[in-house]
């Protein structure tokens, strides 16, 4: 179900300006990089060894910002960037993490973050080449920007402005880590000597600790590391200068290729053409079938119309009686139901101690499967007829004839469209008062935020058309029959 925002209040922003590294590498900066003129990026990359191809150039685009665009037309195939196995910036932890050196000072800081925060880990190692007055990979460090537009920098009221608890509990999260995380920092730091400091002495605090997370959440790549004993690869996370300035499409013009794994000092990662690119086009990658929440909690942006966004829910028997009641479905009652259905549930994960509660609308096949099933097995008042089919069946919404009969695949789909509405209530504005909002002068944060809730809207409504039209197709086979 849809929730208010967390009872805790959320931690002010303003404490996480970009105050930072303040010694050596200002972050005083124009065109919204570190520094107003920063290192030639393309030369580095070719004098370092990798390649460019001569009609790719980055351009500052007033909407994209930087990106890679080309400045001639492209063939399909060609290679538009190559890097060496040297270029990319990743996390190497030392192999004694008690060794007197800067890098074993990371080494202790890296074993505090979890790891659904690994961006913070790759972070440190970015902060370090940051300070650092002879980074071998400060043109690369000095093209990167000055702010990112994640919602851990929006203020207190454009972070309610989310209006959607699961994103503004990671938010949450994720603001409490940086400042926690911040006392660890110091804390290591301050028994650290000058020499064996990773930092060069500066100070870190929760404002460039969000920084370098936020750098890195937005523009590292999951490359293949060495094989798994199970055929799979182990993910290494790594900045890939350059490649990284490629925007996101999910129908992209081309591709990254990893040539040998990360392991591997003979390793290249190269951005391929995978069709023709007319002049003057943005370079774009795929970054994967990613929900708005991931899109804008990592990257900065919302992707209108995303087939891939999706609403979370919690199963609930409760609310599952108000939705049906709404719906007008006669059935059993939801939050009470029979033995054998309890056994069907448990197995879904829905029941039980450990019971995963959260089910999603959206995304391609706009029902979460678990709750279809559960729907359909609640529903149908047939137990024989239920255990002839596998979970599998009853969790998929197919274009096929219904696995319970017609009856049951209205009644549940109904049930469905009651949650859509549902949804859509705990919502405190409409879709037409964010179009408004949008048409006003506001900030940018304000209007990321408003863009990201009606899309949620939009998305709902989306499912409730889609799904009413099966139901009526379904209504009309029925009457037919």
């Amino acid at each position: 179900m849809l929730a208010s925002s967390a009872s805790k209040p959320f931690l002010s922003t303003a404490s996480l300006r970009l105050l930072s590294l303040t010694r050596r590498r200002s972050l005083t900066c124009s065109a919204n990089r570190i520094v107003a003129h920063p290192p030639d990026l393309v030369r580095w990359v070719r004098r370092e060894g990798g390649s460019v191809h001569p009609n790719i150039t980055i351009s500052d685009d007033s909407e994209l910002g930087l990106s890679v665009f080309s400045t001639g037309e492209i063939s399909a195939g060609s290679e538009l960037i190559e890097l060496p196995s040297h270029l990319p910036l990743r996390w190497n932890p030392p192999a004694s993490p008690t060794s007197d050196k800067d890098d074993s000072v990371l080494a202790q800081l890296a074993q505090q973050i979890p790891e659904e925060l690994w961006a913070m880990r790759l972070g440190l190692r970015l902060l370090q080449e940051r300070a650092k007055d002879d980074s071998f990979w400060w043109p690369y460090v000095g093209n990167l920007p000055e702010t990112f537009t994640v919602p851990i920098f929006f203020s207190g009221e454009d972070i309610k402005n989310l209006q959607y608890a699961p994103l503004l509990h990671q938010v949450n999260l994720r603001c409490r880590f940086l400042f926690n995380f911040e006392k660890q920092v110091k804390t290591l730091l301050n028994d650290t000597s000058q020499k064996n400091h990773p930092f060069g002495g500066q100070d870190v605090n929760s404002a460039s600790l969000g920084w370098a997370m936020s750098a890195v959440s937005s523009r590292a790549f999951r490359l293949h590391g060495k094989a798994l004993p199970n055929g799979s690869h182990e993910e290494v996370p790594m900045l890939l200068p350059l490649i990284d300035m490629c925007n996101h499409s999910f129908t992209p013009n081309a591709s990254i290729v990893q040539e040998r794994d990360a392991s591997s000092p003979n390793m290249s990662v190269k951005v391929v053409a995978d069709k023709q690119i007319e002049q003057n086009t943005p370079v774009t990658l795929n970054y994967g079938r990613l929900s708005n929440d991931l899109f804008l909690l990592d990257y900065g942006f919302v992707v209108p119309s995303n087939p891939y966004d999706q609403v979370e829910l919690r199963y609930d028997g409760t609310l599952l009686d108000a939705a049906s009641m709404a719906a007008g479905v006669s059935s059993p009652n939801f939050s009470s139901p029979a033995t054998w259905q309890q056994d069907i549930l448990c197995k879904l994960n829905l029941l039980g101690d450990n019971a995963l509660l959260k089910v999603t609308l959206g995304g391609p096949e706009l029902i979460d499967g678990r709750l279809l099933a559960a729907l359909r097995v609640l529903i149908s008042s047939d137990k024989e007829l239920v255990q002839k089919h596998s979970l599998d069946t009853l969790m998929v919404l197919g274009n096929g004839d219904p696995p319970l009969g017609s009856s049951v695949e209205v009644a549940a789909l109904r049930t469905v469209i009651a949650l859509s509405v549902i949804s859509l209530e705990h919502f405190p504005t409409k879709i037409m008062q964010d179009e408004s909002v949008l048409k006003g002068d506001v900030s940018s944060a304000t209007q990321l935020a408003v863009q990201f809730r009606m899309q949620k809207k939009l998305m709902l409504v989306d499912v409730t058309r889609k799904l009413s039209q099966r139901v009526k197709m379904l209504s009309k086979e029925k009457s037919t029959a």
